[in-house]
């Protein structure tokens, strides 16, 4: 029936799943430490650099949450409302991570843009203290490890949203760098270096804002049913070609739904073979691009006489 699917297709969806969320879960518990930690850090510690790193871990731990939901609508099977399946949902995930993280961006830079022209109008600010810069250096090491699995599971998963998330807890481990370094200076310089602070709180958030960006443009790209790269449908279009009794595929449209990828296509055969043989040739190309992108890839294959 339409909207069904087989049941080693609900296993595997499970499993996924199951898989989506054991990595957002290891990536949220280390978000949480870090927030509670920066919090504290940044405010004992009298660094802007530091609470603004804090509220970059707050962001990557509701965007934790985001993906939770979205993965687990994503997740189900197809449906009266929804020909197509859920898949898209997790592609607005993707998009909303990337505007959490432009909002975040934002925030950082507008902060430590204030305290840079405080300085620069003669204002004399507060050295950080050690304090902050340990939860810095920690937030690297643990940021940048989380990153490294969270990547490696994406890429197995073929996740979006994980992905997405991912990029977050490597923005988090670099904007960390920036600022232990500004920390760093602001500590062992001397008082005519406290502006180091901001300016890596600033540095911080111009990298955060290119990282967001990037995001942006593949969720909105994916939302707005942009095509698939050339070379993919180059490869599409020489897959089907390949097949005994088909000739010149045209007019393909291809594009992404979540994690899988939807392709339309037309193609020639001989107009004198029975119309049965015709129906198994053009079962034979779905099947070829199925083994091929993925048993969930939805295919529609228009027969043309030649």
């Amino acid at each position: 029936m339409k909207g069904e699917f087989s049941r080693s297709e609900k296993h595997a969806m499970m499993e996924r799943n199951k898989e989506i969320y054991r990595v957002t879960f290891v990536g949220s518990a280390v978000n949480v430490l870090l927030l509670v930690f920066k919090f504290v850090a940044g405010i004992v510690g009298h660094s802007a650099a530091m609470v603004a790193d804090a509220f970059h871990s707050l962001s990557d731990f509701l965007t934790d949450i985001i993906v939770l939901v979205f993965v687990h609508i994503s997740g189900k099977p197809k449906d009266k409302s929804h020909d197509y399946g859920h898949g898209k949902y997790e592609t607005l995930a993707m998009t909303i991570i990337g505007l959490a993280l432009l909002a975040v961006a934002i925030g950082i830079l507008y902060s430590g843009v204030m305290k840079i022209v405080v300085w620069a109008d003669g204002g004399q600010l507060e050295a950080p203290g050690t304090l902050a810069l340990w939860a810095a250096l920690l937030s690297v090491v643990l940021k940048e490890t989380v990153f490294r699995y969270s990547m490696r599971k994406a890429r197995q998963l073929e996740s979006q949203a994980v992905e997405a998330n991912a990029w977050h807890h490597r923005s988090d481990a670099l904007s960390s760098v920036g600022t232990a370094i500004g920390i760093g200076g602001a500590i062992f310089l001397g008082q005519r270096w406290t502006v180091l602070d901001p300016v890596a709180s600033v540095v911080v958030g111009l990298f955060i804002i290119k990282v967001s960006i990037d995001l942006l443009r593949k969720g909105i790209g994916d939302l707005t049913e942009h095509s698939l790269p050339d070379e993919v449908e180059a490869e599409m279009l020489q897959l089907v070609s390949s097949v005994e009794g088909v000739d010149e595929p045209h007019d393909l449209r291809t594009r992404r739904i979540g994690n899988h990828y939807a392709i339309e296509l037309h193609i020639l055969m001989d107009g004198n073979i029975p119309l049965s043989k015709a129906h198994d040739k053009a079962s034979e190309v779905e099947e070829l691009l199925r083994s091929h992108y993925g048993a969930e890839t939805h295919i529609a294959v228009h027969v043309e006489p030649k």
